[in-house]
């Protein structure tokens, strides 16, 4: 047998060999057991919490099956048929992978059928969109989760109440509407967002109440009445309140990225496309307790809010395929157990005064569109609009309710082609109607205003029943301002020509508006009275991105964010006339956000007397504002006069320093004073120097 070569040692040979040397070892095989008496305190959790939060469970095997109770009793001869119709019903909600019909012994159904869905998510909206829904006059479903049978039947005989929970006083959320100047306060996001800021607006110039970095990871918001700001986390979201902005409530949700306040603050709705279980994707919740009342699943949002409240929070409303789900508060159940079946449903949105609802349905063939007004809980239609040609509809509720505009895109060439209609859909074959319902009249009279321009953006006067229209082809961009008034059709109040804008912004408190033209239009600015349609003045913030009244109506901000642009980031603060206030130009400046007021307290009677009345209070202001201003005119001198002294005192010190140290410079310097060489005239010699700088050569031609 040949002998192995050095270079020819197999890689066991080279491990036993590399353990053979080993020092530690020795010639005895290394033990890695455990001692006699060792004890493992580390659990599996602790060792593998990442990995055990996705293992299988036993019930999740279940959440795609739902029961379905109710359903027809049939022999043999007829169960094709029946199947038939579940997996027309129910198969639109997604792929069914299994279906099971118990039957007795003559091979009758039992009444109650098993569907098990590929999807989970799939199995919600089934349950949510069918659970009462009547078949016939005498089959009438009751759909569940498989899961729920399980989760009732543990429920204790007994019942045990409760142990109360100790109150805890969150102290003054409202502390900041008792300011005797009323100053509103603003959040602003800078550094890039790493830094969170709440300041006053204060005069002459405002003061920081808060200051926190890393406060947030995302964004922030404030609720709708400004008593909390919302932050954002890696683990959910945090609420806080309170002169020294405290911690109020936090809420667990992973990854969540939207979030949504019911009108009157007492629920948050949060999104969190990455949560750990499908059907915790939304998840609703009391504001107060920190409870979680109701958990939703979605594959994905592509409009948000998914859900919308009515004005009194008393219901909320999301739209499923062909389906309108009403739920009630504080139960969270479906409204009368039931959905709503609305085929062809597009859109929808609350009245925000009244518990009426809006939606339009497309049009199917020679069906006309239609928009409907819902009363809720009654399910009555109060109102309906048939519609034809309809490419699309956007609803527009006035801030009082009192009127409803609906924007519809129309076509307006129509080819039939073997009984189907073909639309052209270029701007040169559309036209655009504005269906306006007067909501506070007898039966709702619908006016409608025609324009045959392209629209570029709509908003009502939040306080008044004015509404202003942006339209017209880019070279030639027109705004319109329209009056709607009880039993009369909207008039045209004014049109300004040739403007530079593609936004509107209204003030809080109406009459005032700002036509901005952001971004590609450069951030040019008009600030424009209504009530005589006047322009007090016009202006320019260089790529402005945003615009904020804030909650008076006394002032405008426009910012330029880091998070749209990456150079000259800040904010300008503007009079609601449009005169420039302040400049603050802030690197990594990312959003301003005024923090709301809610409504006052007065009627609509006293705060017209109060405006009546406003030339009475109005030497009380001036004095105000003159005593203000001489204060701070005090405190600037003031502030001058100790920075003089300060410096006077940090001069006369070097001075005395500087003859201190003489003594020892004429030592250094053989006894010659330099400090008087300037002005010892007579020891010094002048020496001129001239050279030559530059030459030229002009030749003139006789």
């Amino acid at each position: 047998m040949g002998k192995k070569k050095e270079g020819d040692k197999s890689p066991r040979n080279f491990e036993n060999n590399r353990f053979n040397r080993s020092e530690s070892y020795g010639d005895d095989e290394p033990n890695f057991s455990d001692e006699e008496n060792f004890e493992d305190t580390i659990t599996d959790e602790e060792l593998l919490a990442e990995f055990l939060i996705h293992r299988p469970r036993e019930e999740d095997s279940y959440e795609g099956i739902i029961v379905v109770d109710g359903a027809p009793q049939v022999g043999p001869e007829r169960l094709e048929k029946l199947k038939g119709v579940i997996k027309k019903m129910y198969g639109k909600f997604g792929t069914i992978i299994n279906e099971f019909y118990p039957t007795d012994e003559k091979n009758v159904t039992k009444g109650f059928i098993f569907l098990e869905y590929k999807n989970p998510s799939d199995a919600v909206d089934a349950v949510n969109a069918t659970n009462n829904y009547k078949l016939d006059k005498q089959h009438t479903f009751l759909v569940n989760h498989y899961s729920d049978f399980e989760k009732y039947s543990n429920i204790p005989d007994e019942w045990t109440v409760p142990e109360p929970q100790e109150y805890k006083d969150q102290g003054n959320l409202h502390y900041y509407l008792l300011d005797p100047d009323a100053y509103d306060q603003y959040c602003l996001i800078c550094s890039g967002g790493s830094t969170v800021q709440i300041w006053q607006n204060a005069a002459p110039e405002p003061t920081v109440v808060e200051e926190r970095p890393n406060w947030t990871e995302t964004y922030v918001r404030w609720s709708p009445l400004g008593t909390y700001m919302a932050t954002f986390h890696a683990r959910g979201v945090a609420l806080w309140g309170g002169p020294k902005f405290k911690q109020i409530m936090r809420f667990s949700h992973t990854g969540v990225q939207l979030i949504d306040f019911s009108p009157c603050e007492r629920y948050l709705v949060t999104y969190s496309p990455d949560g750990p279980s499908d059907q915790r994707r939304v998840i609703i919740w009391d504001v107060r307790t920190g409870a979680e009342k109701r958990s939703f699943s979605l594959d994905g949002v592509s409009l948000w809010p998914v859900f919308r409240w009515s004005p009194d929070d008393k219901f909320f409303a999301r739209i499923g395929q062909d389906v309108l789900s009403v739920y009630e508060t504080p139960s969270f159940g479906l409204l009368d157990k039931r959905s709503i079946k609305i085929p062809g449903i597009r859109d929808f949105a609350w009245s925000p005064t009244d518990n009426i609802l809006v939606y339009w349905v497309a049009e199917d063939k020679d069906v006309p569109a239609r928009v409907c007004l819902l009363e809720i809980p009654s399910r009555q239609e109060v109102r309906a609009n048939n519609l034809f040609n309809v490419a699309d509809c956007k609803i527009h509720w006035q801030k009082s309710g009192d009127y409803l505009c609906v924007k519809v895109d129309r076509y307006s060439k129509v080819k039939k082609e073997k009984n189907d209609a073909k639309y052209s859909v270029s701007f040169c074959g559309m036209y655009y109607n504005f269906e306006i319902f007067h909501m506070r009249e007898k039966l709702i009279p619908v006016d409608s205003v025609e324009i045959k321009e392209p629209i570029h953006a709509f908003a009502w006067e939040p306080v008044g029943s004015k509404f202003a229209i942006i339209h017209g082809d880019q070279h030639s961009i027109n705004v319109s301002f329209y009056g709607v008034k009880q039993g009369q059709p909207p008039s045209l109040l004014k049109k300004f020509e040739k403007r530079q804008c593609n936004h509107l912004f209204w003030s809080p408190t109406g009459q005032f508006i700002v036509l901005a033209g952001l971004r590609s239009m450069h951030g040019s600015l008009e600030f424009i009275d209504t009530n005589e349609f006047v322009v007090m003045n016009a202006g320019e913030h260089y790529t402005a991105s945003d615009v904020e009244w804030d909650p008076t109506g006394r002032y405008v901000v426009t910012g330029v964010s880091s998070w749209k642009q990456k150079v000259d980031n800040g904010f300008w603060l503007w009079s609601f006339q449009g005169k420039k206030l302040k400049k603050h130009n802030i690197d990594g400046f990312c959003q301003l956000m005024w923090r709301p007021r809610p409504p006052s307290l007065l009627s609509a009677k006293q705060q017209k007397e109060i405006k009546k009345n406003l030339k009475k209070y109005t030497p009380q202001f001036e004095s105000k504002d003159r005593m203000r201003s001489t204060r701070a005119s005090k405190e600037l001198i003031e502030k001058r006069c100790q920075l003089m002294k300060t410096f006077e005192e940090y001069r006369q010190k070097n001075i005395q320093a500087w003859n201190e140290a003489k003594t020892r410079r004429l030592e250094l310097r053989n006894n010659v004073d330099t400090d008087e060489l300037e002005s010892d005239t007579k020891n010094v010699e002048e020496e001129e120097i001239e050279f030559l700088v530059k030459e030229e050569h002009t030749v003139i031609e006789e």
